[in-house]
């Protein structure tokens, strides 16, 4: 199948999927999407919310809709890196046995990163860069198409372990979750408290995922357009020469290479489940907020003056 063909596929395919998970899923259309286009793009994604936004549901739901195995994982101040990866035990015959943890899915919702010890996040970061993990000397591959979906608490920070910056430059996405209209609300209370159920159909399977993410990596791309996305990861880096305004008011420091290539990458994804078979400067700047936000570190300056990331970030377009 040529790949003229296969985006036009994936164009039918993501609006039935997108149909499929607001069965369950109210509203909340620009997350479900930005979720989507970090999974079809092989990145990772940090949700921040309230709690009670149907974060689990919501991840759960999308787990369904593309076949995956899904797995749920409640970070807490005890947990160790063996309780997420696995430990090795002696079974009856004395011989070392190797039980597999939670972290062994397609995709994991790592439930409240930020309250885990640095320890037990860094295990999760490995899986998450190295799509491997490493348990006493041995090395264990882990079944690909691998999506890790943190959440984080946006509320309470007593007692938590914020994500270190080389550790959240590791998620493509960092999206905030807001809570839903008057009428979405009406409609949730309305469908959580009947006694339907609504289920969902596995409308993908792993391979095909995989050959979604083979088929997005390649879409051509416009020197034009590879310019224009760097040039804007450029402009948060507050020492640059090319840096904007706002950036060198507000900003400590900017966003790193890792930045560049997720825009592009999450661009490329944004242009094919448009049905365009290259991405142009429209899509760069549609994905560009939820893939800076994480990236860019506000001095006290712009605390004080409640200057968003978001305002930083639409200046530089």
């Amino acid at each position: 199948m040529s790949d003229v063909n296969a985006i036009n596929q994936l164009v039918t395919k993501y609006k039935e999927l997108r149909k499929e998970i607001a069965k369950v899923i109210v509203g909340q259309e620009d997350v479900v999407n930005q979720i989507l286009i970090s999974i079809f793009s092989g990145g990772h994604a940090l949700l921040i919310g309230v709690p009670g936004l149907a974060k689990t549901l919501m991840v759960n739901t999308i787990a369904q809709t593309l076949g995956l195995d899904f797995k749920r994982i409640q970070f807490t101040p005890d947990l160790m890196p063996s309780d997420i990866l696995g430990s090795e035990i002696l079974d009856e015959s004395r011989n070392f046995k190797f039980i597999k943890g939670p972290i062994f899915a397609n995709i994991i919702l790592a439930d409240e990163i930020n309250r885990t010890p640095p320890k037990t996040q860094a295990a999760l970061l490995e899986a998450m860069q190295e799509r491997a993990v490493t348990v006493a000397g041995h090395h264990y591959k882990l079944d690909l198409p691998y999506f890790v979906l943190a959440t984080q608490n946006p509320i309470e920070q007593e007692g938590t372990y914020p994500l270190p910056e080389a550790q959240l430059d590791r998620f493509m996405f960092a999206i905030n979750l807001d809570y839903p209209t008057f009428d979405e609300e009406v409609e949730v209370v309305k469908a959580t408290t009947s006694d339907a159920k609504p289920s969902v159909n596995a409308l993908f399977n792993a391979k095909e995922i995989i050959d979604f993410q083979q088929l997005i990596r390649r879409i051509p791309v416009a020197d034009n357009v590879i310019e224009y996305a760097v040039k804007m990861v450029a402009k948060t880096r507050p020492n640059a020469d090319t840096a904007a305004d706002l950036v060198k008011q507000y900003i400590d420091w900017g966003a790193g290479p890792r930045a560049s290539q997720n825009l592009i990458l999450a661009a490329k994804t944004h242009a094919a489940i448009n049905g365009k078979f290259s991405p142009d400067i429209e899509n760069v700047q549609a994905v560009a907020t939820s893939i800076l936000r994480h990236r860019i570190i506000k001095n006290y300056k712009a605390e004080a003056e409640g200057v968003t990331e978001e305002q930083i970030i639409k200046s530089l377009f």
